[in-house]
């Protein structure tokens, strides 16, 4: 036979697949729905995500903040002018308190004060003020905006003037809330926000006077996570006795869901690639072995295998390129439409853009893929003996499973190379996919890892199989025996059918575990049980008092949470003394006004990232300290803390570093000890309750009418704002991963249904000896349901055991899925009967002769 052109190659190849449409749209689905689900999750998940850091952005009014308790040196001046001229804004907060009182009263009132520039702040977010304004056009050097409490003590009204300093401000406005109010200092007294100039104009701005200077920072449109750990580092090193945080520390909750809503759907996007990738290996396996006929005949007549493959390559690259443009098309409309029918739910609607660089990486990761899994049948044509395959000869052997596996893999070098190929082409995907070369080479492994284990599984499980049948076997029905029979006769793929079904088993767990796991977390963050109001400055001999009134309000939805807490300073940690530390990030004046609280339980929302915590009885001073402060003070578990309490020393081992989840009262408690060593101490109470937003006045006015002394901040509004994205990206996992599984189904499903081709001559023998259609039915449905409680078993084993560590990694409390593990062995059998049946159905009516003539 001459030497084959491609252009040849290609017109057979093309030929081939006009006269086989049926078996081709099994690799084409495969591959588009591969891709429209790595492309769709891929394209929606960045978009929203890009809307959500724009949410946690407003949270902070800011990118990045530096609160310092001094105003910057000269030489730090001048660095931050220099960060301005590359693309940096900035503007100063003052937070301060002052006294406060109406113009015609002389009754005062402990205010918090906070000055800004209206013209710049807030860089995101609004101030919402009743009545409804922009805070720019109200706000100006004679007027201010206060907190609705600041009206009740005073008993005034907006229009009315406040003497605060030495001058008279009319009260403008009524703030319901503004965007950093989390991230602001809850000092004592209402809010009230009034402008730099009004502020100097007051004389509160003079030499002895504490204030609290927030700078926050505004990086240039469109900077990466990557950038904004860049300026961050640099402001670090800049103004060293600052604390430096991003928009991503503002609340742990949002930080939490943002991280962990990266992690699923990341996952998701490689699942997706790796379910497309098992179906286009089954698919064109079994075209290619349905092909050896053809091969045979063409090796006979004089074509070398390097030609015959040629055919086979362009084919696949076609059918990859095909599948890959109706995956995109496909993707692209669910990234249109997604958003249209989720906008009820999430409130979010992310701008529709066609990013061309993900059309380009769902083409590419599809013909890749497609290729990558295509190599090993396509080697296999190197081996096609043209004499055996014309003679309708099996090669068979009796040897044991495991020796001929053994056999078989010395003789299959080829295979092995490709299958190397096929992982470093996985670990490249996956890190172009990951933005992360550590996530594509742990990708790589494990998905190596997993493959060689379930086929290890798979064909322990046949031998077992085979030798039970060949013993207690015979006591079983005809129709089982040979339907169990079936999985390991001459020509079945049962291994790499159970491997590649097992795999996507496990995938499609996987993704269910992981997001049922961090929904889970989720919810319980978003809790409407939380505490959004808090209460400052509570005396010992209030609490119960304070309690009663807030447990009587009808407002007051859950328990009210209170916490002792008792000033203090660090002398020394690890006998180093405090003015001699390394401090990391924090103010060394901060040393000198340290809280303490105690706990004998681990108090709501705090975990045990390091340690354990302490027996309710234990007398020996120990203390748990929050991550972010372990970092800054450089301790450990086993450092010494000396505090000092009233110049009495308190020698404290670290028994624990936690981390706080932000919506408790103990969340702004770094530093928890038991009861016992704090006992005798002065203690000032603070506390948290959850409210309706609706009846917050309400509860304040009752507050102030019982204890006067008690200031309620309410962070009502502010927490609302962050429960609801919170809340969108729950729904947002839950959307994403039911069309990812889905698209899993309808892959494994493909994969089983490209097995239908095996089963027509096998149809034919049994119709030929007499079979009836009841005995087919019987023998296949068996097989198809052995095959599918194997591949389940094996898939969701795995399944748990990857959930469980993906778990231990995101801090994630694992639950044993017992019951969906059932559910998705029982589902996997009912899946392969049904779409076993599905595509073969119409082999049952396949006549005798008409394959018997082929002969």
């Amino acid at each position: 036979m001459p030497s084959l052109s491609w252009t040849s190659a290609r017109r057979i190849a093309w030929r081939e697949m006009r006269s086989s449409k049926g078996k081709f749209a099994f690799v084409i689905l495969s591959v588009a729905v591969g891709v429209a689900a790595l492309t769709g999750v891929r394209g929606f998940s960045g978009a929203f995500r890009t809307e959500l850091l724009i949410r946690a952005r407003s949270i902070m009014a800011a990118d990045l903040a530096a609160r310092m308790f001094a105003q910057p040196t000269p030489k730090e001046q001048e660095g931050l002018e220099a960060m301005e001229r590359e693309g940096l804004h900035l503007t100063a907060v003052t937070e301060m308190v002052a006294m406060a009182s109406a113009e015609h009263s002389l009754d005062p009132l402990l205010v918090s004060l906070k000055a800004i520039d209206p013209a710049v702040y807030p860089f995101y977010g609004t101030v919402d003020l009743t009545p409804k304004a922009v805070l720019r056009n109200v706000l100006h050097d004679d007027t201010i905006v206060a907190a609705e409490d600041l009206l009740i003590r005073l008993n005034l009204k907006v229009g009315d003037r406040v003497k605060i300093g030495d001058g008279l401000f009319t009260i403008a406005g009524v703030v319901t809330n503004e965007p950093d109010r989390l991230s602001g200092s809850f000092a004592a007294g209402p809010r009230v926000i009034i402008t730099r100039k009004g502020l100097e104009d007051a004389g509160l701005i003079a030499e002895g006077n504490r204030s609290n200077e927030r700078f926050l920072f505004e990086l240039p449109a469109r900077s990466s996570d990557q950038q904004v750990a860049a300026w961050k580092e640099r402001l670090v090193a800049l103004l060293p006795e600052a604390q430096v945080t991003d928009y991503r520390e503002t609340n742990p909750a949002l930080t939490q869901g943002l991280d962990r809503a990266t992690g699923i759907l990341s996952l998701m996007s490689l699942v997706a690639l790796v379910l497309g990738a098992i179906g286009v290996a089954m698919a064109m396996r079994a075209h290619l072995q349905q092909r050896m006929d053809t091969i045979a005949i063409m090796k006979s007549l004089g074509a070398g295998s390097s030609q015959i493959m040629r055919i086979y390559l362009l084919q696949t690259i076609l059918l990859g390129t095909l599948g890959g443009l109706l995956g995109v098309t496909m993707g692209t409309a669910v990234q249109r439409f997604l958003p249209v029918l989720l906008r009820r739910l999430i409130n979010v609607q992310p701008p529709f853009t066609l990013d061309w660089h993900a059309v380009g990486t769902g083409l590419t990761a599809g013909l890749l893929t497609t290729l990558l899994f295509t190599l090993p049948p396509l080697l296999d044509i190197r081996k096609v003996r043209p004499i055996l395959i014309l003679r309708r000869a099996v090669e068979q052997t009796d040897e044991p499973i495991h020796k001929a596996f053994w056999a078989r893999l010395r003789s299959n070098w080829a295979q092995l190379l490709a299958t190397v190929v096929i992982l470093l082409g996985l670990s490249l995907i996956a890190a172009t996919l990951s933005d992360s070369a550590q996530t594509g080479r742990t990708f790589a492994v494990g998905l190596g890892g997993v493959l060689v284990a379930l086929l290890a599984a798979a064909a322990i499980l046949l031998t077992v199989l085979r030798r039970f049948l060949r013993g207690a076997g015979l006591a079983l029905p005809s129709a089982i025996r040979h339907g169990l029979a079936n999985l390991y006769r001459p020509g079945n793929p049962s291994a790499a059918l159970l491997a590649a079904v097992g795999l996507g088993v496990m995938q499609i767990t996987t993704v269910f575990l992981m997001q049922q796991a961090v929904v889970r977390e989720l919810r319980i963050v978003s809790s409407p049980k939380i505490p959004n109001i808090f209460l400052v400055d509570i005396a010992n001999s209030e609490v119960e008092g304070v309690r009663k009134v807030l447990t009587s309000q009808p407002g007051v939805t859950a328990e009210p949470e209170l916490i002792p807490v008792i000033s203090s300073r660090i002398t020394s940690v690890n006998g180093v003394a405090g003015k001699d530390l390394r401090l990391t990030n924090f103010p060394r004046r901060m040393l000198q006004s340290i809280q303490l609280t105690w706990s004998d339980e681990l108090p709501p929302g705090t975990t045990v990232l390091q340690g354990e915590w302490w027996k309710p009885e234990t007398t020996v001073p120990q203390v748990a300290i929050g991550q972010r402060m372990s970092q800054r003070l450089g301790v450990t578990l086993g450092s010494h803390i000396v505090f000092s309490a009233q110049d009495k020393p308190i020698d404290a081992v670290v028994a624990a570093i936690i981390k706080s989840d932000g919506q408790h009262a103990y969340s702004r408690a770094e530093f928890i000890l038991p009861r016992t060593p704090l006992q005798g101490f002065p203690v000032v109470w603070y506390g948290g309750a959850h409210v309706d937003p609706k009846k917050v006045g309400q509860l304040e006015r009752a507050m102030f009418l019982a204890y006067p002394t008690v200031t309620v901040i309410d962070v009502a509004q502010a927490l609302e704002t962050i429960r609801q994205v919170v809340l969108q990206i729950t729904v947002v996992i839950q959307f994403l991963s039911a069309f990812s599984i889905f698209a899993g189904m309808v892959i494994l499903a493909s994969s089983i249904a490209g097995t239908r081709y095996r089963r027509i001559r096998e149809v034919v023998v049994l119709k030929t000896l007499g079979a009836t259609r009841s005995r087919i039915v019987t023998v296949f449905s068996i097989e198809f349901a052995v095959l599918g409680l194997v591949a389940g078993f094996t898939g969701v084993i795995f399944a748990t055991v990857v959930a469980r560590f993906l778990q231990r990694q995101m801090s994630i409390e694992f639950h044993l899925p017992w019951i969906t593990d059932l559910a998705m062995m029982a589902g996997t059998a009912v899946m392969a009967v049904a779409t076993g049946w599905i595509a073969s159905h119409h082999v049952l009516g396949q006549k005798p002769l008409e394959v018997l003539r082929e002969e």
